[in-house]
């Protein structure tokens, strides 16, 4: 939120059970319509190939969210 703040395009990205929590965080920073991929959870037990593949899930989200706020 701070690099939106700085006018540089950001995304976040959180797991399921952390979006309610990122939503508040978004209000809380002044910013309610602040993007932020989900994707699912856990990540921090994931081998790198599982990584990489919750990012290919994000990307989507990711690019739309970009793309839709440079319009």
């Amino acid at each position: 939120m701070q690099l939106e703040g700085l006018g540089v395009p950001a995304i976040a990205i959180c797991t399921e059970p952390f979006e309610s929590g990122a939503r508040a965080m978004t209000v809380l920073g002044g910013i309610p319509d602040y993007p932020f991929a989900v994707i699912q959870h856990p990540i921090g037990s994931l081998t790198p190939e599982q990584i990489r593949e919750r990012a290919l899930e994000a990307t989507p989200q990711v690019i739309s969210s970009l793309l839709a706020r440079r319009a």
